[in-house]
């Protein structure tokens, strides 16, 4: 099913120009219709990478949603005079999508992240919203697709999360969207990490204030290196950014 809205392009990966709640209202539709889409929410860095290689960027159009995942990603398209309304953080659109589909009989599954993270963030989820059907969690390490893919498809999930890290995931889906019964198929990152504890997210005014990247920073040092190509990618939208429009 095809979303309505205009797309802004960014270095070549087109964004749906939506909020978070028309977002989440798009995919509880799809849930409901039993309507096949992938759903994508590149940072600056996936944005990079995919300027890089031609096959991430044709899945990430090609895909029924892209939501900016990065305040990095907005301001790339105020610079471009084609403004995002606002960042949609993967994390915050799966938990709108949980709170409206928790009384349905919508069922969800967890695959990705380390031993035992997604079996823990489906605790914490099911105690969060307390009617939400998760009935299958499996981690990041499995050898063959054609067996997980089975598991999964046994348990008949609507609702598929895949955090196997990007473009990792992104590849999986696209590869595999078609054998998978899920509706909905969404790369959600490290989101398992957050929705567990492991992982915790920023306070609300770093959220507010468009800061969260700057907390990562200073909570976790060793993400400076990744750091550093935000202002790359921000140079590259100057440089380069009105040619895609």
């Amino acid at each position: 099913m095809r979303l309505v809205k205009k797309n802004i392009n960014i270095l070549g990966t087109k964004f749906h120009h939506i909020t978070r709640s028309e977002a989440a209202a798009f995919i509880v539709k799809c849930l409901q219709e039993r309507k096949k889409a992938s759903v994508f929410t590149p940072n600056p860095e996936i944005v990079m990478e995919a300027y890089h290689d031609s096959r991430l960027q044709a899945i990430l159009n090609e895909s029924e949603l892209v939501v900016p995942d990065g305040i990095g990603v907005v301001i790339a398209s105020k610079l471009l005079g084609q403004p995002l309304p606002e960042r949609v953080a993967g994390f915050d659109l799966v938990q709108e999508v949980f709170n409206q589909i928790q009384n349905k009989e919508i069922k969800v599954y967890f695959l990705g992240a380390g031993q035992g993270v997604a079996e823990l963030a489906k605790k914490k989820m099911e105690e969060k919203y307390t009617n939400l059907k998760i009935v299958g969690v499996h981690n990041g390490y499995f050898d063959k697709d054609e067996d997980i893919v089975a598991s999964i498809n046994a348990l008949d999930p609507d609702f598929l999360l895949v955090g196997l890290g990007a473009p990792k995931q992104e590849y999986w889906i696209d590869k595999n969207k078609d054998r998978l019964n899920a509706s909905v198929l969404m790369g959600v990152g490290g989101s398992f990490d957050g929705m567990s504890g492991k992982v915790k997210r920023a306070p609300d005014l770093f959220i507010k204030l468009g800061l969260e990247w700057f907390y990562r920073l200073i909570t976790q040092p060793t993400r400076a290196k990744r750091m550093v190509r935000l202002p790359i990618f921000l140079v590259k939208v100057i440089v380069e950014g009105k040619k895609y429009l």
